[in-house]
């Protein structure tokens, strides 16, 4: 299932391009372990990724997606300071 999870995860990385205040949205798999599928998101605040939930299409990707993962979406929350890739 896979497959079917990298290409719903890909289609929202699609509409991200309309969605303000996302900075990065990457899927990413482990080699050797293609189940695995990781989402880096980096986004200018909370509020911007509330808001992304509510973009068209969030919600009925959300719905297709969650069903294929093995466990509750692990979420760690980080705080850039610094580095190549963020604009600014």
């Amino acid at each position: 299932m896979g497959d079917t999870l990298i290409t719903l995860l890909l289609q929202a990385a699609g509409h991200t391009r309309d969605v303000p205040g996302c900075e990065l949205y990457i899927v990413n798999t482990a080699p050797g372990e293609e189940d695995v599928v990781w989402v880096t998101e980096i986004r200018r605040s909370e509020a911007d990724h509330t808001s992304s939930l509510s973009a068209p299409g969030a919600r009925e990707l959300t719905e297709h997606a969650l069903p294929l993962l093995a466990g509750a979406p692990e979420r760690i929350d980080l705080t850039p300071v610094g580095g190549r890739g963020l604009g600014g």
